[in-house]
């Protein structure tokens, strides 16, 4: 996970400070040293601009992409008992204890390597390859985002052509789908309007740009991301906590990494705004991992709050306010000691203790552990032992559970065993 940082170097260009380092010989030692500490001022207004900027952008992925997993979830169990829905690649990928044990060393191995590819391969051609590979991923991950918005702003009245994108292999009986994929005129404006983002990105590599594709994906990691149940939660953190914490203070690694990895994976805002304006280049900036993997969390606690049927939501506003706490406490130990941290150092206590007492005080420890998210049953909705082959797109089950299921949806016929 990247840390919380300040005073990081711009995405596109140099700053004046770093110009001015340009045109010095390596004997301007102290001139050297001057300048860079330079890079790093920022007035106290800018300065809390910046961070207030950047935990209200962090806020946003985790509160609307815990709402959205809850029909994201519903819409995976709808599926699996018999609706067909567009996209299979928009249905949510569950994390299992074994997946939340092997993490930490995957991300450690490919947080290592992509340290060794800056170290020996130019950064210009690294950085080259990864725009394009995030410049298509961006698109898709914005598209996505907006198709529930544009579904509300766009008048019913206007005409709204249904679409399919089908690859399959084989013929006769043999034959399988690859893709099969629905869609409509709203999602077409939805990648228009998210192509225009990606190609500002790619030729300016604009701050604004970059936070537009990172809520996306921070977003989208929220909502398509779901542990099964919270000891998951609690292995993952765990791990991430010691990950989080080695590659900061050990070595490094992680920030150099961060500040050489040109590509949408952390959130940025400039601390010399009100000096400059949007071509600001004094950045803090705050990783995607430390929205993401707390917010899969607090994801899983609000659909605890919806099974336990009592119309509360007390573990999801009671874990929220435990992540603004964390990510306050890091911004403050950052800022005190001008050092970058491990946001996760903070989060993870917070997340997962502040809950844990609340659970423990209102004695509910016992159901909170036990709790399956894959369990999940929709109102009304039998229980198949056979399930068929699904794929589908999200989108609200208020239509379905309301009456008979209207398209998208559509009822397959398979056999039950009730």
């Amino acid at each position: 996970m990247a840390d919380v940082d300040q005073g990081s170097a711009a995405p596109t260009e140099s700053s004046p400070a770093m110009d001015s380092l340009n045109g010095i010989d390596t004997n301007g030692t102290d001139a050297a040293v001057n300048a860079t500490v330079a890079k790093f001022v920022a007035t106290p207004e800018g300065t809390a601009l910046a961070y207030g900027s950047l935990v209200f952008m962090a806020l946003l992925p985790i509160f609307f992409g815990a709402l959205r997993s809850v029909s994201c979830s519903k819409s995976k169990v709808a599926a699996e008992n018999g609706y067909e829905y567009r996209s299979s690649s928009d249905m949510p990928e569950t994390i299992t204890s074994r997946d939340a044990a092997r993490f930490p060393i995957i991300a450690s191995c490919t947080l290592f390597g992509l340290y060794l590819f800056f170290k020996i391969f130019s950064e210009e051609y690294i950085n080259l390859l990864l725009s394009m590979y995030f410049f298509v991923l961006g698109i898709l991950a914005l598209s996505h985002t907006l198709s529930p918005f544009m579904n509300r702003v766009v008048p019913a009245s206007l005409p709204n052509k249904q679409y399919q994108l089908l690859f399959t292999q084989g013929t006769g009986e043999s034959k399988e789908e690859i893709v099969n994929y629905e869609f409509d005129t709203r999602d077409l404006f939805c990648l228009a309007i998210s192509t225009v983002v990606g190609v500002w990105y790619i030729l300016k590599k604009h701050w604004v740009a970059n936070n537009l594709f990172g809520l996306s994906f921070a977003l989208n990691g929220v909502e398509l991301l779901h542990l099964n149940n919270v000891s998951t939660g609690c292995i993952l953190l765990g791990g991430l906590f010691v990950y989080d914490i080695f590659w900061v203070f050990g070595t490094n690694v992680m920030v150099t990494v961060a500040k050489s990895f040109e590509a949408p994976i952390k959130l940025v805002f400039p601390q010399d705004l009100l000096e400059r304006g949007l071509n600001a280049s004094n950045f803090a900036m705050l990783g995607l991992g430390d929205i993401v993997i707390p917010g899969i969390f607090i994801a899983l606690l609000l659909r605890f709050d919806v099974s336990l049927k009592k119309n509360t939501r007390t573990y999801f506003y009671t874990s929220f306010l435990a992540y603004i706490f964390g990510l306050g406490l890091t911004i403050f130990v950052m800022h005190t000691y001008k050092h970058a941290q491990p946001a996760l150092l903070y989060l993870v206590p917070a997340c997962v203790g502040f809950p844990v007492v609340v659970a423990l005080l209102k004695g509910e420890l016992t159901d909170m552990f036990s709790y399956e998210s894959s369990e999940e049953v929709l109102p009304h909705t039998p229980r198949l032992t056979h399930y068929p082959t699904v794929s589908g797109s999200p989108a609200s089950l208020a239509a379905s559970m309301q009456g008979p299921p209207s398209p998208p949806w559509r009822r397959r016929h398979t056999p039950t065993n009730m």
